[in-house]
C-alpha cells in the first residue's frame, strides 16, 4: 500500500489563493484583449441640428467676394454688395434664402435663391440652389452635411469643364450680427480646396 503524504493546511491555501490569483490575472488579460463593441459609438443618441440654421433667419447686408475663373490659379476677384435674406419655411425647420447683390459699377448682378432642409432620420442638412427664373436646380444634387459647434460644412460632387470636383460649403465666424460663408472647390478629391465664393454677412 502507498502511504498518503499529508499536505500542510497553510500551503495548501496558499496554491488555492495562487491559483484564484492567476486565474483571475488570465480573465483579466482576455478581457483586456477583446476588442470594443464596434456599436459602442452609436449608443448615445446622435445631436439634433434642426436649430441650426436659425442665426440665418431675418435679413442682412451681404458682401460677397467671387473668384470666376476657378481652379485656374487665378486671383482676380469680383465684388458685389446686397442683400440676403432668410425665412422660414411654413412652421418648419427649413429656410429659404432671397439673395440679389450687384458690383460697386453695376455691370455684374446675381439673383438667387437657395432652400436649406433638414433631415432628422440622418441628422444632416441638404442644400439646394434654387433658379427660379429658369425653373430649375442649380445643381442636380444638394451640398449635405451638418454642424459641428459653430462651424458648419456641406459637401457634393459636381462636373466641371469635363471632371468631377468636390465642392464645399462653410459657415464661420457665426454670431447675431454677422456669419460668413465660404465655398470651395477641390480638383484632388479634398487634398487641396480653392475657395471661389466669400459671403459676409452683417447686421
Amino acid at each position: 500500500m502507498f502511504r498518503t503524504k499529508s499536505i500542510p493546511l497553510k500551503f495548501a491555501a496558499a496554491c488555492i489563493v495562487g491559483m484564484t490569483a492567476f486565474t483571475g490575472s488570465i480573465v483579466a488579460k482576455e478581457a483586456a484583449d477583446e476588442p470594443a463593441n464596434p456599436t459602442a459609438v452609436f449608443a448615445a443618441p446622435q445631436r439634433d441640428g434642426s436649430h441650426d440654421f436659425d442665426f440665418l433667419i431675418g435679413d442682412w447686408k451681404a458682401h460677397v467676394r467671387r473668384l470666376p475663373d476657378r481652379l485656374n490659379n487665378s486671383d482676380k476677384w469680383d465684388v458685389y454688395d446686397g442683400i440676403s435674406n432668410h425665412h422660414k419655411v411654413f412652421d418648419t425647420n427649413a429656410n429659404l434664402e432671397q439673395f440679389e447683390v450687384t458690383s460697386p459699377d453695376k455691370k455684374l448682378h446675381i439673383k438667387a435663391q437657395t432652400l436649406r432642409m433638414y433631415n432628422p432620420q440622418t441628422h444632416q442638412w441638404s442644400i439646394y440652389g434654387l433658379d427660379l427664373d429658369k425653373g430649375e436646380l442649380d445643381f442636380p444634387v444638394p451640398v449635405v452635411g451638418e454642424f459641428h459647434g459653430d462651424r458648419g460644412e456641406f459637401y457634393n460632387q459636381q462636373p466641371w469643364k469635363g471632371r468631377v470636383i468636390l465642392v464645399r460649403y462653410m459657415w464661420l465666424n457665426i454670431s447675431p450680427k454677422s456669419a460668413r460663408m465660404e465655398q470651395s472647390f477641390s480638383p484632388d478629391g479634398g487634398k487641396h480646396w480653392e475657395v471661389n465664393w466669400i459671403c459676409e454677412l452683417s447686421r
